[in-house]
């Protein structure tokens, strides 16, 4: 455990508090929509990284962005799903860190984002940081000072 008023907190490393590459539901860029609209709905979450076969970052898909890309004039595009794919709609402006980043630049970016995709010093997928688990740390941190 840290003290909170001894700056240790910033001196965290985010390996220790990310979630490990093995264990993130993820898409691949060649992936169809219907897919990752597929991975979406059982994981329950509302984006995924999307990912090259060599495991490097391109970006993240989510459900708004499947749903927009479907979207036409006159009627959802369902059809669409299964002949459009990852690469077309994903959104490749994301935020990233290294994983020898500071604490202090994930904490500035999880103020605007869930998570934070994480990559290795060679740009290889390497996990995500979220904001729940930044949290939970400064909890257990304040309850015990």
């Amino acid at each position: 455990m840290f003290s909170l008023y001894s700056g240790e907190f910033m001196k965290l490393s985010i390996q220790e508090y990310m979630i490990p590459s093995e264990r993130v539901a993820h898409v691949q860029i060649g992936n169809s929509l219907e897919h990752a609209l597929l991975v979406l709905t059982k994981s329950g979450y509302t984006a995924v990284p999307v990912l090259d076969p060599h495991y490097r970052l391109h970006g993240l898909i989510s459900t708004p962005i499947i749903m927009d890309s479907i979207l036409g004039l006159e009627r959802i595009e369902f059809e669409m799903l299964e002949k459009k794919r990852v690469e077309e709609a994903m959104n490749r402006n994301i935020p990233r860190i290294k994983s020898d980043s500071s604490m202090q630049t994930a904490i500035s970016l999880l103020v605007d984002h869930p998570f934070l995709c994480v990559e290795d010093s060679n740009g290889y997928f390497d996990g995500i940081l979220t904001r729940r688990s930044l949290l939970q740390e400064l909890e257990n941190a304040v309850r015990q000072s």
